[in-house]
């Protein structure tokens, strides 16, 4: 069975109705990101970063998978199907695929600002006063700019031995997430879904000019038939 390596970005959630994280103009809900996603922000202000992240979740809430999640599913019948996502939804594990690695987190967990490695499913607002085990207070378990990303070694590892990489929704220009490519064998086979491409193709990557929702149930069923 070859093993099939999806890179996913914000694009492809943004399809469900989830704001992408930044606006042309830098600011995402008229914060500047540092103020609501780095550790900077964080201890200036905890209370404006947890009701960030609070909106967030809640928005998470309401939207459901598309189209695009969807037809990645369909891809286990044949292919060893890994999913490697730069969004900190669950929109690919409400669509039902099994294998999803978060390069930055995820909304629905929180974890201790005392102990990183002590995280916890958390579906509600996280509040001033919530605390772990310790006594600690609780955040978002989102990777913030500025801070290290604990699952890039496991998602390098992956892409080393994908036969096929599917780049879906990003434009793999922000690292060190743009670095995974670099990792896959010299034979890989990439396709890379995107309305408006910033890439050229050639004989090892095939371009599909299309938003996700229409571009990726086309790819799968190319790949499903191939």
């Amino acid at each position: 069975m070859k093993k099939l390596v999806v890179l996913s970005g914000a694009g492809i959630s943004a399809e469900s109705g989830i704001k992408t994280f930044r606006d042309a103009d830098g600011l995402w809900e008229g914060h500047d990101v540092m103020e609501v996603a780095s550790p900077i922000g964080w201890e200036k202000n905890r209370e404006l970063v947890l009701d960030f992240y609070n909106q967030r979740r809640r928005q998470l809430l309401k939207v459901q998978p598309n189209k695009a999640h969807e037809a990645l599913v369909e891809l286990e019948t044949k292919f060893d199907v890994h999913i490697i996502t730069q969004n900190i939804d669950d929109l690919h594990e409400r669509a039902g695929s099994t294998q999803v690695v978060h390069l930055h987190g995820e909304l629905l967990k929180a974890r201790s600002t005392f102990d990183e490695d002590l995280v916890m499913d958390w579906k509600n607002d996280i509040k001033i006063g919530d605390f772990c085990e310790h006594n600690h207070q609780l955040r978002p378990h989102v990777v913030w700019f500025g801070e290290a990303v604990p699952m890039f070694q496991k998602a390098a590892e992956i892409i080393e031995t994908a036969d096929i990489v599917l780049i879906i929704g990003t434009s793999m220009q922000v690292y060190p997430a743009a670095g995974l490519v670099d990792f896959a064998p010299g034979d890989t086979q990439f396709y890379f879904i995107d309305p408006k491409p910033n890439i050229r193709e050639s004989a090892r990557l095939e371009i599909i000019k299309k938003k996700a929702v229409e571009g990726v149930p086309e790819l799968v069923d190319q790949l499903l038939n191939s």
